[in-house]
C-alpha cells in the first residue's frame, strides 16, 4: 500500500482530499444528531477546532473556511510530493501524518455517531461535559492513538506510520493546551467576578 502511494502521482492527494471532505461532513452529520437530542451537552461548541466552530454550530454544508482549508491542504500534499522527488521518505512521513490523523478523527466520528444513533435510549437524565474536560478527554484519546501508532512504527519501521504518530501526538498536545487556556480564562473570570453564581 505504501509503495503504491509513492508510485502514484494522484493517489496520495486524492486519499487526503477524500478523507478531509469526509471528516467535515461526518462532523456536520454528528453535530446535527447532537443538536437533535438533549441527553448529552458539551459546554461551548460540539466542534473542538476553533476555526470551524461557527460553521459546525450553524450546520453549514458548504463552508468557505472548509473549502479554503481543503484546497490549501491538498495543494500542500501535492507540493510536498513534488519537492520530495528522490526522497520518498519525506512524502511518506507527511502523508502518513495527515492520513493517520484523519483516520483517528474518523474513528471518533464513528463513535459519536453510534452514541447518538443507538445510545440515547440507554442514557437516563442529562450529562453535561465542561469544556476543559472535553478538551482533556480529546487530548488523552489522541495521545492513546499516537501511542498505538508509535508501537506499530517500532514493529514495522514505516515512516508513514511514524508521521501519523507524530501528528496525532502534536494534535493531542494542542488540545491539552486549549484545555489549559480555557481553564485559565475561567479562573481569571472567576477572580474578576464575571462568572454567574451557581445555585
Amino acid at each position: 500500500m505504501v509503495d503504491i502511494l509513492v508510485e502514484s502521482v494522484w493517489l496520495g492527494p486524492l486519499l487526503w482530499f477524500a478523507l478531509y471532505v469526509s471528516d467535515y461532513y461526518l462532523t456536520i452529520a454528528c453535530a446535527r444528531m447532537y443538536q437533535a437530542q438533549d441527553a448529552i451537552a458539551f459546554e461551548g461548541s460540539y466542534e473542538s477546532t476553533p476555526l470551524f466552530q461557527a460553521d459546525v454550530n450553524a450546520l453549514r454544508r458548504l463552508s468557505p473556511r472548509f473549502v479554503i482549508a481543503l484546497i490549501a491542504s491538498t495543494t500542500y500534499v501535492v507540493l510536498v510530493q513534488q519537492i520530495a522527488g528522490s526522497m520518498p521518505w519525506l512524502y511518506l512521513s507527511v502523508l502518513g501524518a495527515l492520513v493517520l490523523m484523519e483516520v483517528t478523527v474518523h474513528m471518533r466520528h464513528l463513535r459519536n455517531w453510534f452514541v447518538f444513533k443507538y445510545g440515547m435510549p440507554s442514557i437516563q437524565g442529562r450529562l453535561t461535559y465542561a469544556r476543559g474536560f472535553v478538551l482533556r478527554m480529546s487530548a488523552f484519546e489522541l495521545l492513546s492513538f499516537a501511542a498505538v501508532y508509535l508501537i506499530l512504527f517500532l514493529a514495522t519501521a514505516s515512516l508513514f506510520i511514524l508521521g501519523g504518530a507524530l501528528a496525532t501526538g502534536v494534535l493531542s498536545l494542542k488540545h491539552y493546551r486549549l484545555a489549559r487556556r480555557h481553564d485559565a480564562a475561567l479562573s481569571a473570570a472567576a477572580r474578576q467576578g464575571l462568572l454567574p453564581q451557581r445555585s
